[in-house]
């Protein structure tokens, strides 16, 4: 289990993240959702040691997680907005080339591992194009196949939806409900709607970087009568 306590972080004096907490088990989906700047992809980059945190602690199976070595422990993954691809890489070489120059595995082994990975995620046959050559889609199933190649317990994801066409929402969707149902603690910040009624998780609202709502989904599309701030986001109001 992730756990999140009392975690606050002012940039420039002024406050992102409030007195944020909450729980998320193996398996479990968290869906950070609410408008830009409310401090939802700040929370992920400070559980990827992006940014520094003032207070607060973070705990990951019942020990402090310390997040100033998870770089080196690659206990948190990250799968970015616009996916951070190595664009002069070709497919294949984009994951071994952190199994190789990170983990210090031989280039005969990553070779092993990307296989795999990009065979899971589809991608077996584009192994030899440039990132420039993939669809939208194919470039979040490679950010996620590099993520998963260092082994982390979390994953975090920034957006995963922005840079796609609406269409694939519901593949994305079955991507995210994959990492849960391998055991990963999966964390989503998103403003997308349209992901919430695919992904069975509990959906923390944020504004002014804290929590002022949370339920699950199914709970949530069943009662939305008594989570009014939440039924107010989600109609666009």
């Amino acid at each position: 289990m992730l756990k999140i306590k009392n975690l606050s972080k002012k940039i420039r004096h002024k406050p992102i993240i409030q007195d944020l907490s909450l729980e998320v088990e193996r398996g479990q989906i968290a869906v950070l959702l609410g408008s830009s700047g409310v401090g939802k992809s700040t929370l992920l980059r400070i559980l990827n040691n992006l940014e520094t945190v003032d207070q607060g602690t973070v705990e990951l199976d019942g020990e402090v997680l310390n997040l100033d070595q998870v770089n080196q422990s690659h206990t948190v993954g990250m799968v970015f907005q616009h996916f951070n691809l190595f664009e002069h890489l070709t497919v294949l070489q984009n994951i071994t080339l952190a199994l190789e120059k990170v983990v210090g595995q031989t280039n005969a082994q990553a070779q092993i591992i990307a296989q795999d990975l990009l065979h899971r995620y589809g991608l077996a046959d584009r192994a030899s194009a440039m990132p420039a050559q993939l669809s939208g889609g194919q470039k979040q199933r490679l950010a996620i196949a590099r993520t998963l190649a260092l082994k982390p317990k979390v994953v975090c994801m920034d957006e995963p939806t922005s840079a796609l066409d609406p269409l694939l929402t519901t593949y994305v969707a079955h991507n995210i409900k994959e990492l849960a149902q391998q055991g990963y603690v999966v964390l989503v910040a998103t403003h997308d709607i349209s992901l919430l009624e695919k992904l069975p998780c509990t959906i923390y609202l944020m504004q002014n970087g804290t929590i002022i709502e949370s339920v699950t989904s199914s709970d949530f599309f069943a009662h939305k009568t008594n989570y009014p701030a939440l039924a107010d986001f989600v109609a666009g109001q």
